[in-house]
């Protein structure tokens, strides 16, 4: 088990992504705090790794909002005694939000405020709260879900885009301050994953689009389907293990090529 008895926050956990990331810690040995805003799905997810054998706990939060970030914070130091790994996964997208057009100019600035809240505002401060309790125990690891939206553009993406490549950013700053204290910290950036929030960005296309944007997100990828989440858990799992104890302040593709004909280096 390479997370044995470490001690796991994953925002975002109660479907998709995060979900797979906190039921794969958890059949690593890790005890998951299994946080969302959703506390049906969050909730699911904790009976699933307890029923695999695992430990996990849920905590409703909002990570944008200070309060609920403090309080998980010390809800991993209540119950499991400490931190040692934080996935910043919690993430929107324009498409999340009723919308008639998700376009950059289009978009209301209320959306645009709270995609940014979310994505960079709640990982930077998922961090901040976390760092003291990962220097307490010696050191420890901040994973950051950032996309390959931060690393190119697309249309759609006009809030989404910019605050992964303000994640993508964060992770390098906060590895360069972070170093000191023992604490690494390291990013993703994945392809089009089979996710709510992937298959929300083309359900809500206009009319008579949803099929052609669908097939455009296929065809940026070398393989002609979407990626995995429990393909990026094992990703993450990676990152957030001794076994790649020499990476901090490294953005890592996951992306079935997308960026490979695009000519992108990161």
């Amino acid at each position: 088990m390479r997370l044995k008895d470490k001690v796991a926050i994953v925002t975002g956990a109660g479907q998709g992504i995060g979900e797979a990331t906190a039921r794969r810690m958890g059949a690593e040995g890790a005890k998951v705090v299994v946080s969302d805003l959703n506390e049906q799905t969050g909730g699911a997810v904790v009976d699933a790794i307890k029923g695999a054998g695992g430990e996990a706990t849920f905590v409703r939060a909002d990570v944008s909002q200070v309060d609920d970030v403090k309080a998980l914070m010390n809800a991993a130091k209540d119950t499991y005694g400490g931190l040692d790994i934080l996935h910043n996964n919690a993430g929107v997208h324009e498409t999340n939000f009723t919308t008639t057009d998700a376009q950059s100019f289009e978009l209301s600035e209320e959306i645009w405020d709270r995609v940014i809240a979310i994505n960079l505002k709640g990982t930077w401060m998922c961090s901040k709260y976390a760092t003291p309790l990962l220097a307490e125990g010696g050191g420890g690891v901040i994973v950051n879900a950032a996309s390959i939206g931060g690393l190119v553009g697309y249309p759609m993406g006009g809030a989404y885009g910019p605050s992964k490549a303000g994640v993508v950013q964060l992770t390098r700053v906060m590895a360069i301050e972070l170093a000191p204290m023992n604490i690494r910290v390291n990013c993703y950036a994945p392809g089009n994953t089979d996710t709510p929030m992937v298959s929300k960005y083309y359900d809500t296309a206009p009319p008579g689009e949803q099929e052609m944007i669908k097939q455009q997100l296929l065809g940026t990828h070398l393989f002609g389907r979407l990626g995995e989440p429990a393909e990026v858990a094992s990703l993450v799992v990676f990152l957030a293990s001794d076994e790649s104890s020499m990476m901090t302040g490294s953005c890592v593709t996951i992306d079935l090529g997308t960026l490979a004909w695009r000519g992108m280096r990161t």
